[in-house]
């Protein structure tokens, strides 16, 4: 890549080594719309005798350091290569340490491989690293590796060769276009799980134009890698880290599964409809405790059927899908309603697949907490990627609409209860989270609609029914007289008798 590059170009391209260029697919040169001869330097480079094909490129438009690396990417995949390497058009890498760069990802032992400067940190000094830059890298690094739980000797070189699977694998699309594009993409690939290695490789500063602005640029990494681990607690949005599909579930932890979980402990084992299941975690310990389990989602996440006696892929917002059956002794409806646009439908429909005295165990977040109220009273409201806020809720609910709802759909309320603040899932389960779990507890039992994070409702259904020769009946469709035994005559009318 290269912006204003005319005068550095050519000889970094020269100093790629001849035995390793008859392995080079092709060269990229992508022109970030530079304001000199970038361009017309490019091509005269690659019109000259025994050079790799080479493919130059001129954005009309300025896309910035991140987005210049995306479109080359692209174009990478787009053109069916295995490997890409990042290799500034300024020479401030050493384009002699190709071979060195690429052998990991060659021999399988990596997903991506950077050169750093900081393997032997005395070294960048000794290369002309100014001090300010070499303490701001080491200390950038150790913030960014205490966040990241990595172990990387530098976050910042700009000398990186990737997997080209690998990076199909990242939302590359959501990443910043700015400088900070090279941290957030070692967050996702940290994340994704993949393997990065680093080989040590030279300093030089000469006399290229430096185009990013330090201060500017650590508040961007930081702000990068603090957003990353506040979305993995599902504060925020974060779109440059994907989502994982299912949820996690940790027996005990006071969530609104936990507590549904318990519920259904203490009942005896029975026919179970689980709408919006997930992944199956919840279905999984229901199945433990003798019950027998339909799940259903909109989503089938890998291993779902095998934690489900049964499963059927649906989209909830079009209500139950056919085929699901009745005679349901519990439905579970666990932080579901909030994801429709009409909930009352889905909740009616609900009724209709219970057996005559089954249950309805529901969950939904609070929006009347403190923390929702807060961020709306300091104008900071937003979603995030879960919790009360999460993005992808269409309706809010406090104790008040719940039970509105609830009445409205059909149901008689049996219980509804309130759970405190997931500290657990915020903190991890050390001591403080211990404390601030139980002072949040109660909390909750003293003021609910406040405190309350989620509430648990257990519901029946308002409409009662009847027998009438050995068959469950509606009490509405005897009053409507809808209703005729199978075993009275029809071809004579009845005695007009009540007793």
């Amino acid at each position: 890549m290269a912006y204003n590059a005319e005068s550095t170009l050519e000889r970094t391209l020269d100093r790629i080594p001849d035995d390793f260029r008859p392995r080079i697919a092709e060269i990229l040169v992508l022109d970030d719309a530079s304001q000199d001869g970038t361009f017309a330097a490019g091509r005269r480079w690659s019109q000259r005798p025994g050079r790799p094909p080479t493919v130059v490129m001129r954005h009309t438009k300025n896309l910035g350091y991140g987005g210049n690396q995306k479109a080359g990417y692209a174009l990478a995949a787009r053109r069916g290569l295995d490997i890409v390497v990042l290799l500034h058009g300024d020479g401030q890498y050493a384009p002699e340490l190709l071979p060195q760069l690429v052998a990991p990802l060659e021999r399988g032992e990596a997903d991506a491989v950077f050169g750093s400067r900081m393997m032997h940190p005395r070294d960048a000094l000794r290369g002309g690293m100014p001090l300010y830059k070499w303490v701001g890298n080491r200390v950038l690094t150790r913030v960014e590796n205490g966040l990241l739980g990595t172990d990387l000797s530098e976050f910042h070189s700009g000398y990186r060769a990737y997997r080209v699977d690998a990076l199909d694998r990242l939302p590359l699309a959501h990443n910043s276009d700015g400088f900070d594009f090279d941290t957030q993409i070692i967050v996702q690939l940290a994340d994704a799980g993949l393997r990065i290695r680093e080989i040590p490789i030279p300093t030089h500063y000469g006399d290229e134009i430096c185009y990013v602005d330090g201060l500017r640029y650590a508040k961007d990494v930081v702000k990068d890698v603090l957003s990353y681990r506040l979305a993995k607690k599902g504060f925020g949005t974060c779109e440059w880290i994907p989502q994982p599909a299912g949820y996690a579930f940790k027996e005990g932890d006071g969530s609104s599964h936990a507590l549904l979980l318990d519920r259904l402990r203490g009942l005896p084992p029975g026919r179970v409809l689980d709408v919006g299941c997930s992944g199956g975690l919840f279905a999984e310990r229901l199945e433990a405790l003798g019950h027998q389990v339909t799940g259903i989602d909109a989503v089938e996440v890998d291993g779902v059927r095998d934690r489900c006696s049964r499963f059927l892929l649906a989209d909830l917002e079009q209500g139950l899908p056919e085929g699901v059956g009745d005679g349901y002794d519990y439905v579970v409806a666990g932080d579901v309603i909030e994801h429709l646009s009409r909930p009352e439908r889905l909740l009616t429909q609900l009724q209709d697949v219970l057996r005559p005295e089954g249950l309805v165990l529901l969950s939904v977040p609070n929006i009347g907490h403190w923390y929702a109220r807060l961020r709306i009273a300091l104008g900071l409201f937003d979603y995030d990627r879960r919790g009360i806020l999460d993005a992808t809720h269409l309706r809010f609910f406090s104790r008040a609409s719940l039970r509105r709802t609830l009445r409205s759909a059909g149901y008689d309320e049996l219980s509804l209860t309130a759970t405190g603040a997931p500290f657990w899932s915020v903190l991890g389960g050390g001591p403080l989270a211990r404390v601030l779990g139980l002072l949040s507890r109660g909390l909750t039992r003293l003021r609910p609609t406040l405190f309350g994070y989620q509430y648990v409702a257990q519901l029946t259904p308002h409409a009662a029914r009847t027998v009438v020769a050995g068959q469950h009946v509606p009490v509405q469709d005897i009053l409507n007289r809808q209703f005729v035994p199978v075993d009275r005559p029809t071809d004579r009318p009845a005695d007009r008798v009540a007793v």
